[in-house]
């Protein structure tokens, strides 16, 4: 199925670097900060509940990819719908490109969604978690500051909101998983 019409193409999508990231900021914003809560989520659900690391492999990696698909399929239905809608209103179109928004989305998931699993991958010993924690939070700061390049917010304050948010995810999930420790066993 096409993305769109095609005369619409050439004009709506943006040129340079600093445009691109504007247009698709939404995308790439949601797409990492989803990835990387989500996949460190089940890191701490995993360890929270003592399982074995290679359990964080298998669900962290069906984690990324099935529910970075689920994101990025999700983000190209709601801009479909959001212009069929607009369609049936006799407006124009607002969004000619659901694909490549959904690919943003997906693209940006995986990316940041990696970031947890990378301790289990490299490191052998029993540091892994501690290593995961630390790249986690290192990298939802580092995402959220970025988003500075383009909404010229303070990167501080970007950084620590995205943080904040991601390690109450992680908390939530880390205590779920010491709460249900004792069914998986």
């Amino acid at each position: 199925m096409p993305d769109g019409p095609s005369n619409p193409a050439d004009s709506h999508e943006p040129r340079g670097l600093r445009g691109l990231g504007e247009h698709y900021l939404k995308d790439l914003v949601y797409g990492a900060n989803d990835g990387i809560i989500t996949t460190f989520a089940v890191v701490c659900g995993v360890a929270g509940a003592r399982l074995e690391p290679r359990i964080v492999l298998i669900l962290g990696f069906a984690n990324l990819l099935a529910d970075g698909f689920s994101m990025g399929s999700s983000n190209f239905l709601s801009i479909r719908s959001d212009e069929a809608l607009r369609r049936s209103s006799g407006l124009g179109v607002l969004e000619p490109f659901p694909g490549r928004h959904s690919l943003a989305t997906f693209g940006a998931f995986v990316v940041a969604g990696v970031i947890p699993l990378l301790s289990y991958v490299i490191i052998q010993s029993g540091e892994q978690f501690q290593v995961a924690v630390i790249l986690t939070l290192v990298t939802l700061f580092s995402v959220g500051a970025a988003r500075c390049l383009v909404t010229r917010a303070k990167w501080w304050r970007s950084g620590l909101e995205m943080l904040l948010v991601g390690s109450i995810a992680a908390a939530v999930a880390y205590g779920v998983g010491m709460l249900l420790e004792g069914v998986a066993r």
